[in-house]
């Protein structure tokens, strides 16, 4: 199944350059900072895939172009990266990020522009923050986080994510409110409210999130040569273990 993905996203131009990722499974307390579990190779940097759907989120809703969790609606049109059938239709905010639409993110970064584009992931402090894409390409707005140029490691993960649970991106409230509704899985596990994002590609499988229980938070990032959704089910299993 691997094979057939990697083969369709060569064939539709994505850069497959491979990468191998080091198991990583890094928790801290998202007010302190304190580490609770650092286990790992947790300092490479990686191709962030589509957990960057959390940033692109943020910085959509701060920008208004997204509105709330089924505002806009956007068409699915031929030429648009479709190797999975449910992408060949309309997608809104929720189903966006929850069927993780490539050409939905590609949509909005394209309308929020490239010079604009920049200046959110640099005020994110987001890993290398290079969002140029492919030497010669020009595809930094659609690609750059899709194996390219985009790289950042687990820490940096953690970085990014206590920024957001703190509010510390210098963005609307909203879009912090907004965002969030769009992570959120809807079961419970244990106590805990979860809030993630997965991602997936060659080599390179991440969750990356945070929990919630009686106003405490929980910053988390893992990664590993599995793919995204063996990640946070592996995660989702411990989670009682490794957060009592």
């Amino acid at each position: 199944m691997k094979r057939k993905i990697f083969a369709l996203l060569a064939g539709l131009g994505f850069p497959l350059l491979a990468f191998s990722a080091e198991h990583c499974l890094a928790m801290a307390d998202a007010a302190s900072g304190k580490w609770l579990v650092h286990e790992g190779v947790c300092d490479k940097r990686l191709p962030p895939m589509s957990t960057f759907k959390l940033p692109i989120a943020l910085m959509s809703y701060d920008a208004g172009v997204l509105q709330d969790e089924h505002t806009p609606v956007l068409p699915f049109k031929q030429g648009y990266v479709d190797w999975r059938p449910v992408w060949r239709q309309a997608h809104d905010p929720s189903s966006w990020m929850k069927e993780s639409v490539v050409w939905y993110s590609q949509q909005i970064t394209l309308q929020i522009g490239a010079d604009r584009f920049a200046s959110y992931v640099k005020r994110f402090s987001y890993g290398n923050a290079d969002v140029s894409g492919d030497p010669g390409k020009n595809n930094g707005l659609s690609n750059s986080w899709l194996g390219s140029s985009l790289r950042i490691s687990p820490d940096e993960q953690i970085g990014f994510l206590r920024r957001v649970v703190n509010r510390e991106l210098g963005i609307k409230p909203q879009a912090y409110e907004m965002a969030a509704k769009l992570v959120h899985w809807p079961d419970q596990v244990g106590d805990w409210q979860v809030f993630g994002k997965t991602g997936s590609g060659t080599g390179v499988g991440w969750y990356i999130g945070w929990i919630e229980r009686g106003g405490r938070r929980i910053v988390f990032a893992l990664a590993g040569n599995t793919s995204g959704m063996e990640q946070r089910d592996t995660f989702l299993a411990r989670l009682p273990q490794l957060a009592p």
